[in-house]
């Protein structure tokens, strides 16, 4: 089984877990998702790489400061369906690469990866969720 190489902006798809899910002792997510790689950075004790994502879903957010739209054409660009995309800025998981929660996408055996986010989006990504920070602190959640 060959994982691609974690990198900020890489879009794989993920058993994510929600806070809410976390907070009901639940240990996995109930559904696999695409999600965002925000940070990789190799952990100096061990070599292991950190990983940190944020997940995507249809899900419009209850407060608009918590998520980001994806525009459509960057949507059918990964292979994403039609519908309306969110990337939240407010709940996090952070796992070491490529963990036992990373999942192959549906009808694309051996494939974990949809591609990359567009720096620009990245970019509105990470800097939402450091303004978050400064707001209110995101869940993250530590999935090793």
């Amino acid at each position: 089984m060959t994982f691609p190489a974690p990198k900020p902006g890489l879009v794989i798809r993920y058993s994510f877990l929600w806070s809410t899910e976390n907070d009901a002792g639940a240990e996995e997510g109930s559904k696999d998702r695409p999600c965002a790689i925000v940070v990789a950075a190799a952990r100096r004790e061990n070599g292991e790489i950190a990983v940190i994502v944020a997940p995507i879903t249809h899900a419009p957010p209850d407060d608009l400061s918590d998520s980001l739209r994806i525009p459509s054409a960057i949507c059918r660009s990964l292979g994403l369906d039609g519908r309306c995309h969110w990337l939240r800025l407010d709940e996090l998981n952070r796992f070491a690469w490529p963990g036992y929660d990373l999942r192959a996408i549906p009808g694309r055996p051996g494939q974990y990866a949809y591609g990359m986010l567009p720096r620009s989006l990245f970019e509105a990504l990470r800097k939402g969720i450091l303004d978050r920070q400064k707001a209110k602190a995101p869940r993250i959640l530590t999935r090793d």
